[in-house]
This record gives structure tokens, sequence and C-alpha cells, in this order.
């Protein structure tokens, strides 16, 4: 049996190829960026094709990175962002775009064109709406789906095929077209609990039309993550990815999911199975998630959830997140005209600004947790694209209090710890939020870039009280990838198998001591004042403008 598996994984910026052995050792690996148009009115749109040729690239990149052979590879799974994929029914792409592109079929998860249908499917009060929290966001794919049958009439009737993006990468890798049951369940309200799409719920919405010829166009056949697809990889697709005709291929997961398996049921240091239903899994990019397993379904008001078999079969799976994270904080160090000046510094340094930065700061203090004291008058909410939870507000935005004058690199890095604040206090609102509703942990296992700063890893844990893991690899979310791979060749028989065998914790990081506790405590009372404030004064302006 071939011992090694791949996984590809599509963000919003770039696919990225891992390849890993049998026991999740990272052996090769690479990138390649993926074109993205933004216009105005929140619109952010990709091409599928596009994304293809980036998976294939990088794929291909990392087999020669690390001289592995196509029949060496076992399996492959894909995960990627929740983002709407519109085909016609050869498979063709269909422009999702007010700019017609043909080649702009992709409506990206963080495009927020639909806002006004997710109010709208919000008024309908059905049951449904239990499983997403209560409120839908448009970052879901129901929102979505209504826009284009209210804007885009032709594209809509047109379509053959609406796909979550993992499952069309599934799609082009094998011809199959089964559905994931963590795409659809958790972007799509599938109810997967009860195996079954809600006919009443897509009339009340007025999307009725899909559920004709028995949901053709938006999945009649669903399948658990990691289950083989087909006949594996068809020859064509063979030929773009680099690997042989027939690999098996998994049914995917979306990127923050895959983030999950790589990382909660990872082994601890002393050896034992990691449990998920006792640790919480924080993955960190452009947005974030925070993702909590229990073994019965639990209802947390303005958390995504709970699905049913998402991730861990079996298991009830709730999802907060944040839906900037990565992209304020760059967003944020961008804006400050300093930014110029630590760029170049960086550079001459061999850097990238925010490890720069973060250098500069780390070196003067004699406690890693004394670095938050630096924001002690700068205070920032860092919603720029709304909350996603616990408040579940799409038209929240981001407020900064305590500005001055200054233009130096020294007020840049007070900026930068106040962003990372912010960050952590929208982390610990969400821990709050599960805790209340009976969701308790002690433990929580941050994955993505910004999860390998020892500073990040030291605000969160101090701003929630909770010991933060770093996973022993430093690609969780393609090892999850993998670990589909590794299940759709049968190396593993089950999702705690692959997880105990390629999965493991690594560097925890404590909270410190009480005045750290304290000064947290009443920098997160200003943040509560910030998003009062700001809801606000949204609602004084509503009838003047």
């Amino acid at each position: 049996m071939a011992e090694i598996f791949a996984g590809i994984d599509v963000g919003t910026g770039s696919a990225r190829a891992g390849l890993f052995n049998a026991q999740g050792v990272l052996l090769g690996s690479a990138k390649r960026a993926i074109e993205i148009w933004r216009e105005a009115g929140d619109i952010v749109e990709q091409s599928s094709d596009d994304i293809w040729e980036a998976c294939a690239g990088a794929l291909r990149a990392a087999l020669a990175e690390a001289a592995v052979k196509a029949s060496d590879v076992g399996g492959i799974g894909f995960d990627a962002t929740c983002s709407l994929v519109v085909l016609d029914a050869a498979g063709a792409p269909l422009s999702v775009s007010p700019s017609d592109d043909p080649r702009r079929n992709v409506v990206v998860w963080m495009d927020h064109r639909a806002v006004a249908e997710a109010r709208a499917i919000d008024e309908t009060n059905d049951d449904v709406l239990r499983y997403v929290g209560g409120t839908i966001s448009p970052e879901m794919e129901m929102p979505k789906l209504l826009w284009l049958k209210r804007h885009r009439p032709k594209t809509f009737a047109g379509a053959g095929h609406f796909l979550d993006l993992a499952d069309y990468l599934s799609w082009r890798a094998t011809g199959s077209l089964a559905r994931s049951s963590c795409t659809v369940t958790c972007k799509w309200t599938y109810l997967a609990h009860e195996s079954r799409w809600s006919d009443t719920f897509l009339a009340a919405i007025g999307l009725n039309e899909l559920s004709e010829d028995s949901h053709r166009r938006i999945g009649q056949t669903i399948v658990p993550p990691g289950t083989p697809l087909a006949s594996g990889l068809t020859a064509a697709a063979a030929r773009d990815l680099g690997l042989d005709p027939g690999t098996p291929v998994a049914a995917g997961l979306i990127d923050a999911h895959a983030g999950a398996l790589g990382t909660l049921g990872g082994r601890a240091t002393d050896g034992a199975p990691g449990d998920p239903t006792q640790r919480l899994g924080y993955i960190m990019g452009t947005s974030s998630c925070i993702m909590a397993s229990t073994a019965a379904p639990t209802f947390v008001p303005g958390v995504w959830g709970p699905y049913y078999s998402a991730v861990v079969p079996g298991l009830w799976l709730n999802e907060g997140g944040q839906s900037t994270a990565g992209a304020a904080l760059d967003h944020l160090v961008r804006s400050h005209v300093a930014y110029p000046r630590v760029a170049a510094e960086a550079k001459a340094a061999g850097r990238e600004p925010l490890d720069y930065l973060e250098a500069r700061i780390v070196r003067r203090m004699n406690r890693l947790s004394d670095a938050a004291r630096l924001a002690g008058e700068r205070h920032v909410l860092p919603d720029f694209l709304g909350n996603r939870s616990p408040y579940a507000d799409p038209d929240t935005r981001a407020a900064i209090v305590g500005l001055s004058m200054d233009d130096t690199v020294e007020d840049l890095e007070i900026h930068f710890v106040a962003g990372l604040c912010g960050i952590a206090y929208g982390l610990a609102e969400v821990v709050d939020a599960l805790g209340a509703n009976g969701i308790a942990s002690h433990r929580i296992v941050a994955s993505g870039g910004a999860s390998h700063s020892r500073l990040v890893r030291q605000i969160l844990a101090d701003a929630t009280g909770q010991v933060v893991v770093l996973p022993e690899t430093a690609e969780p979310v393609l090892l999850g990838a993998a670990m589909l791979g590794a299940l759709a060749a049968r190396r593993y028989a089950t999702f705690e198998a692959a997880m105990a065998a390629m999965s493991s914790d690594g560097i925890a990081t404590a909270p410190t001591p009480a005045d750290v506790a304290d000064f947290h405590s009443r920098k997160r009372s200003v943040h509560r004042m910030l998003r009062q404030m700001e809801s606000e004064a949204r609602e004084a302006m509503t009838y003047a403008l």
C-alpha cells in the first residue's frame, strides 16, 4: 500500500499542497496564488478554472520538492473556503458577476452582496435557522443563491450545478457530484441529523426551484468527509495533478474544518489520544473559526450549528468565528502612516512586516504578557466585515479609540498590539458564549499562520484564561486534508485512528499572573463599550442617511 497522502488546501488567496507520510510528517509543500476580483458593494469573485490550475501547480511542485513519485501517493483530500461555484449543465463556468466576465463564476465566502437576502431569510423564522445559530450569515450559500435569483436570473436559471468549492474540487478530480456532509450541512442548511434537505424551508425563502428533480442542482448524494469518490482520479485530473489515474479521492472539508480535523484529536504530549469534545479549535487565517465538538446537540445563540457529523462522524459541531482576523490585522497595520518605513526596514532585515514588528516588541519585554500593556490606551473593535459570532451582525463595523497624531514606528507597535487584543477579545466572546450554554473547555488548539507567533498565543491565552496549544505540525490544515486522503485509501479505518496516528500537540502557552488577567478584564470592558457605541451610532443614523 502506498504510504504517502496528499492534501490540497484552497484559501482565499492561494492554493497549497502538502505530502505527508502515514505518521503525519510533512515531506514537501508548495503554493500558488489565486486571482481575485473585487467590486463595489462588497463583491468578491474568483474563477474555478484558475483555482484548479493553482491546485495542480501546487501539487506538482510539492511532489518535486518531496521527490515523491506518483505511484507513492495512496490518496488525496481537498479542503477549501466555503465559496459558491456555479456551473452550467455541462460543467462549464457561468458568470456570477455584474461584469459578465465568464471566468468569474465563484462567489467568494467573504462576499457580502447578499446581506439583504440573509435578512429576508431570517424573517421566515423557519425551524432550519435554529441550526445556524438563529441567524443566517451572508457568507452562507442560500443568501447568495437568492441574490443570484434576484439579480442574475439568467445565471440562476441556466445553472446545472451549484457547488461548494471543496465539492467542486472533488468533482473536478473524479467526476462525482456527491457532496460532503460538511459543506452542505455547515453552509447550505442541509439537515444531516435527518439526512434531508428541507423543502418547506426552500419554498419559504423563495428557492423552491432547488427542490426540483430531487435536489439535483444542490446535491442528491450526500456522503461523510473522507468517503472515497467514484473510481478515484480521472485520467484528465491525474494528468493535471501529476498523479496516477484511479488514486483514491476523498469527499472534502471546508478549510477551517480541515484545520479542526488536523488538530483536535491529536496525541497529547504524554502520548494519550486527544478528545475532540474537551478542546476548542481556533483556526486563524484571513478570517477565523472556533470549533467545538459535542456528543449531544447544543444550541448557542449567534454561533453556527449544531451540525451533525460535520467533521468527526457521530459528533455535533458548533462553529463560531470572526469575519476578519488576519485580514483585520493586516489592514490596521497597513493603514498606519509609519507602515512604509516598517515595511522597508523589514525587507532590509529579510522579514515580513508583522514578524518584524513583533520582534521589536518582544525583545523589550521581561514578560511576554506585558506586551499587551502597550495598548493600554488604544482599543480596537476589528469587525471590518461585520460580526460573525456571537452577535451575528453583518452590519457591525470596526471602531478604534485612543488615536493620537504620533506617526512613529513605536505608535505603529501600539496599533499592532491593540489589534491583536481586539482579535483575542472576539475569540473570548465566543468562548464565553459556548461556556454559558454548557460547552466548557480549558484548552484551545490554535492553528493557521498567526498561531505560530509567540506573542499571539500569549495574548490569546491571557485574554481567554485558557491554555493555548500549538500543533506539532506546521501545516495542520494541509494535514487535515491529507488525513482525508488516508481515509479514502483505507489506510485508517476511522477518523479517531487517523487523528491519533497523524497529529499531535506541540508547544503549550499558559495564561500568566493575575495582574495580567485584570488588565485584560479592564480592556475587555472597553471592548464591550466600543461594541455598544458602534451599534448605537448605527441606530442613531439609520433614518438620517
